[in-house]
């Protein structure tokens, strides 16, 4: 059978595909520990689970306008004004199947062959991919670990051509865990108005920082750089609702219709129950997050403070998110029954099959020195991770 073009372009996802691999493995019997999951391991609060199950039980169950009911809206809508100071209005909030689906719906209506979008390394899994989808290229800028894996206007500036159209900015980011400063932020948005670029924030992590860090959307700079950049965020870590597919962008109104336009021809609408559940999570859960975040700087602290015990092992401090991105390089060029590790890749099947341990690869990231672990996970499990880690690296030569 002849395939498009376009669906050749992209790769299956690395991060869905461990977790699935564990998982299956898990179900055979085999005993393994999984770091590769991309979601909280808490329960979604009863509160929304509750209000899921009024919305079934009051017959919330019929198609919704395309881009989300109204109410959802109001919510986001007062969200950015309570916890971002930022002033949007209904029609200008687009509700999707998730954030994922926000980033997808945007490439789409925004870019075509010939279209460069700036992406800082390393990066979530899918940015790459849905840029490609669309026809354009990421041009990948590759950052330090010395610099908390954080673009420099200098760099940004470095890499725009004639075809450059936009940046995409993560903070938290996936898969490392830092977080741009108010400042850094600034700098950012000074360069991307200097030359031309639409910014996309995405925000999905907003909550999930850690030490007090001040968390800052871009968007909250000023009207000019709020009017040049699209943000997108959701519900799925925050809330622990990962399954639920709730997420949202911001943009201007024409953004919103043209994207909305897409997906009233894919999806139609986001699945009613759930947009019903993501209201009482915008509007009554702080408490229930606040618990999360303080169980997962614990967890934080005690996954790096393992990790750093290994030998030649280096580990940035994660302010964000819940993955850990350590540096595995010193253990390349080492092998195993003969069998060289030759980079992440190949470290993450050793550690799978002789650690039972399951991590990303960095390559998935563009990052090839690293492998990511979640902490989404209990105190014990990290523990007992970590260690089954260690006793494999000692098995090679």
């Amino acid at each position: 059978m002849k395939f498009s073009k376009k669906i050749q372009r992209i790769e299956p996802s690395m991060t869905l595909a461990v977790d699935a691999k564990a998982k299956e493995l898990r179900a055979n019997g085999v005993d393994i520990i999984g770091f590769g999951a991309g979601e909280p391991d808490f329960d979604t609060p009863d509160k929304i689970k509750k209000a899921g199950i009024a919305a079934i039980e009051t017959n919330m169950t019929r198609y919704t306008p395309v881009g989300g009911i109204d109410a959802l809206k109001q919510a986001i809508v007062n969200k950015f004004e309570r916890d971002n100071n930022l002033i949007y209005k209904k029609n200008q909030i687009l509700v999707s199947c998730g954030a994922k689906h926000s980033l997808f719906n945007i490439a789409q209506v925004l870019w075509e062959e010939g279209d460069e979008i700036i992406v800082p390394a390393p990066y979530w899994v899918s940015y790459p991919d849905i840029i490609r989808y669309a026809g354009a290229k990421p041009v990948i800028i590759n950052t330090l670990s010395a610099n908390e894996f954080k673009i420099t206007p200098d760099q940004i500036s470095s890499a725009v051509t004639a075809n450059t159209r936009a940046i995409i900015i993560n903070s938290p980011s996936n898969p490392t865990g830092s977080a741009y400063s108010k400042k850094e932020l600034e700098g950012i948005a000074e360069c991307a108005l200097s030359n031309k670029l639409l910014i996309v924030s995405d925000e999905i992590y907003e909550k999930v920082v850690f030490d007090g860090f001040e968390q800052h959307s871009i968007c909250s700079i000023g009207k000019e750089v709020q009017n040049n950049s699209i943000l997108i965020n959701g519900v799925s870590k925050s809330y622990a609702m990962t399954g639920w597919r709730i997420g949202y962008l911001a943009a201007n109104d024409e953004i919103v219709k043209q994207a909305g336009k897409l997906q009233g021809q894919s999806t139609s609408n986001p699945t009613s129950i759930s947009q019903m559940a993501s209201i009482t999570a915008l509007n009554d859960t702080d408490s229930d997050v606040r618990q999360m975040i303080e169980e997962f700087q614990k967890r934080r602290d005690t996954i790096l403070n393992c990790l750093l015990k290994i030998p030649f092992v280096e580990c940035y401090k994660p302010v964000g998110s819940f993955y850990t991105f350590p540096d595995f390089s010193a253990f390349y060029g080492k092998s195993f029954k003969g069998e060289k590790i030759e980079g992440s890749m190949q470290l993450a099947n050793f550690l799978l099959e002789e650690g039972k341990v399951a991590l990303v690869p960095g390559i998935a990231f563009g990052a090839e020195k690293n492998l990511r672990l979640s902490f989404a996970a209990s105190m014990d499990t990290i523990k007992q991770g970590v260690d089954r880690i260690t006793k494999a690296l000692d098995l090679l030569e």
